[in-house]
């Protein structure tokens, strides 16, 4: 019996750490530039946030998780704006419309994008809803996180204090 469990803890551990892995890829690199046009009608390019600490939080209106989380992280942008953390805000759904409706319902006031043709959640290995990546001030990614549940948002807090001290 004793022999089962180490083969089987063994694989488990094989299991997730690949899983780790696959989800925390873009995590060390630099992260990939982009251009998208904005809800206030200009094109924002992520590279001239460099020195600053920057959040890119993918979304979409029919994400129940992504309309829950969205003032919290209003919350953070309104809190350290003022000291070098910017949020971006993409959405991916195919009708900006929609999007644009739902940001006014929330009050969010982070800079909205549109993602409608999904080249850069594909640049950025999108495969669920939110996900939410910290980019440091030299343009590294340094947290990717996938989904949202009540209190991700302490630990966003956590993280976004460290990078702005560094």
């Amino acid at each position: 019996m004793k022999g089962l469990k180490t083969p089987l803890l063994g694989a488990i551990l094989v299991i997730f750490a690949a899983s780790s892995l696959a989800s925390s890829s873009l995590e060390g690199q630099v992260a990939p530039d982009f251009v998208l046009k904005s809800a206030s009608g200009e094109n924002l390019r992520l590279s001239e946030y460099r020195g600053d600490v920057v959040m890119i939080n993918f979304w979409a209106t029919w994400c129940g998780p992504c309309r829950q989380e969205m003032p919290l992280l209003d919350e953070l942008y309104g809190r350290y704006q003022r000291v070098g953390f910017n949020l971006l805000g993409i959405n991916i759904d195919d009708d900006s419309r929609r999007a644009m409706k739902m940001v006014q319902e929330l009050g969010v006031t982070f800079p909205v994008l549109f993602d409608e043709n999904k080249e850069v959640s594909k640049l950025y290995k999108v495969d669920a809803m939110p996900v939410t990546i910290l980019v440091d001030r030299e343009g590294r990614v340094r947290h990717v996180h996938h989904g949202y549940k009540p209190g991700y948002e302490d630990k966003y807090l956590t993280e976004i204090r460290s990078l702005l001290r560094e």
